[in-house]
């Protein structure tokens, strides 16, 4: 009766009553009751039920046991006590195959890859040949590290032994490929495999999302659905972010309505990415009416809603999607970058005071350290007010060192106002930490000019010359009949420049009627 209610109808809390009550009836327990008592306490992340199972199984003497210690691994491994699970496994007599596939497996879903990479690296010392799980887990973690060389041997292994690429394991190289971002290799196991189901396609269009190749992730969306293979939450996911990354909003569109179809429109994650989507593509509306209608919402689902408020500029409501989350939501507590978000919101309103106020509260009343990025924010949000000193002393108290985001928007700053004090500090600091970022050597060119001290503006230039570094062109986006057609400056291969250079004449001639006068005091 343990093991039915376990493994086929997965009644949990039942199964771990009938236990304790056949511990009440004085039956004895033995090596085949605890393996379904742990995987119970693991799937209901019950610690401390777990520990007095563990104790009994030490006090009857079956620790021994294999299956019992693997159990317990897995136990711990999936409530996330790697110590103790670690202890498990370094307590038992003899090991076998399953024994180190559970605890590799453990450390490397827990995200503690290095371990389960080391642990992998102990495995084959002792002489033990891995199997499908063991180089599964060992590819997940390599992914996580970004390691491909022992990603390619791993891959090396496969070939040499013969074994099948399967639907995991074609999966888990395209996976490992992915995060690495070699997604040549990635395409190269995808298009070798004969079968494909759909957790081999969602690797592959997650691998691409993933890398910012947005095209190819809704091109393959699309050879996917050709292929006749059903899609789930995931790919929706995948190729929602890459709609919302470049503006694909008919493509979009077509998601929303296939998962209202499907009805899994309201599953957290795809309904999390459609708000993220519409609020990217400019739809701000239908982000909100999805997040208003969402049955049940996440810290992600609140994020989503509350930046993309802040990004449109509609800060006060941002601010009150905050006090909604902080207060109404049992669920869901504000994290990290709920409070990016919400200062975000002040930095487009220029709402000082209560941006100071937030980051405040961040730790007094939240228990959160500020990161790099609120430090941003209030750096960006004080440099706009004009208050560039206050913004040099606020780096200056920083327990983090500065990045390059966050200097950039005090050196603009300091360029709208003239400041060559603070703005001297930042060109420093910003030409060590990014000597190859041609927007520096710009911005700082044009402080100089702008106080008219023409030699330094000319030798920022100049260095610029000498160190190679150029200017990248802008480029932008608009979709056009379900197509995306991209545009970059002084580019004249475009089909249809002249028509285009012809349209930008009138509209600079109506500009010049309407009252504009061009800036030249840079020039």
């Amino acid at each position: 009766m343990i093991r039915g209610l376990t493994t086929t109808w997965q009644k949990f809390d039942l199964s771990l009553e009938l236990y304790y009550k056949m511990k009440f009836l004085g039956l004895k327990t033995d090596n085949f009751t605890y393996p379904f008592v742990f995987m119970c306490c693991g799937n209901l992340l019950a610690v401390e039920l777990g520990r007095l199972a563990h104790c009994e199984v030490v006090k009857n003497g079956l620790f021994v046991d294999f299956h019992v210690g693997h159990s317990l691994i897995t136990m711990y491994s999936r409530i996330g006590k790697m110590g103790f699970a670690r202890e498990v496994f370094d307590e038992m007599s003899q090991r076998d195959l399953v024994s180190w596939n559970s605890i590799i497996s453990g450390y490397a879903q827990t995200g503690c890859s290095r371990e389960a990479v080391g642990l992998f690296m102990e495995m084959r010392n002792e002489g033990f040949e891995p199997d499908e799980r063991t180089l599964v887990s060992v590819l997940g973690a390599c992914g996580d590290l970004g390691d491909v060389n022992l990603g390619n041997r791993v891959e090396e292994y496969v070939v040499e032994k013969r074994m099948e690429l399967n639907s995991f394991m074609g999966s888990a190289l395209i996976n490992m490929y992915g995060k690495c971002g070699d997604l040549v290799s990635a395409r190269r196991i995808f298009d070798g495999m004969k079968k494909k189901d759909v957790i081999t396609w969602n690797a592959m269009i997650s691998g691409y999302a993933q890398n910012g190749l947005s095209d190819e992730t809704i091109s393959l969306f699309d050879a996917m659905k050709e292929a006749g293979v059903n899609l789930n939450n995931i790919t929706l996911v995948s190729v929602l972010s890459a709609c919302a990354s470049i503006g694909a909003l008919d493509v979009g569109k077509c998601i929303d309505d296939y998962a209202s179809r499907r009805g899994i429109k309201h599953d957290i994650y795809v309904a999390t990415a459609l708000i993220d989507m519409y609020a990217k593509c400019g739809n701000l509306d239908d982000a909100y009416q999805i997040f208003e209608s969402m049955p049940r919402k996440n810290e992600v689902s609140w994020n989503a809603m509350i930046s993309a408020l802040a990004f449109h500029g509609r800060a006060q409501e941002a601010l009150s999607l905050f006090e909604r989350m902080s207060l109404e939501s049992s669920d869901s507590r504000p994290d990290d970058v709920t409070f990016v978000g919400v200062l975000s919101a002040c930095v487009h309103a220029g709402l000082v005071d209560e941006g100071r106020h937030l980051f405040d509260i961040m730790s007094s009343s939240f228990g959160l350290v500020p990161k790099v990025e609120h430090f941003s924010c209030m750096v960006d949000l004080l440099s706009r007010a004009g208050r560039v000193y206050e913004a040099w002393e606020f780096i200056e108290k920083m327990p983090q060192k500065p990045d390059e985001i966050l200097l950039g928007a005090l050196l603009g700053a300091c360029q709208k106002l003239k400041n060559i004090d603070v703005g001297e500090r930042v060109m420093q600091l910003l030409l060590e930490m990014e000597p190859s970022n041609s927007g520096n050597y710009i911005i700082s060119s044009k402080i100089y000019a702008n106080l008219r001290r023409w030699d330094d503006s000319a030798r920022m230039r100049q260095l610029m010359r000498q160190k190679g570094v150029t200017k990248i062109p802008g480029c932008s986006w608009i979709e056009m009949d379900s197509q995306l057609v991209e545009f970059r400056a002084g580019n004249s291969s475009h089909p249809f420049a002249e028509e285009i250079h012809q349209a930008l004449d009138l509209l600079y001639e109506e500009m010049a009627i309407e009252g504009y006068v061009p800036n030249v005091n840079l020039v």
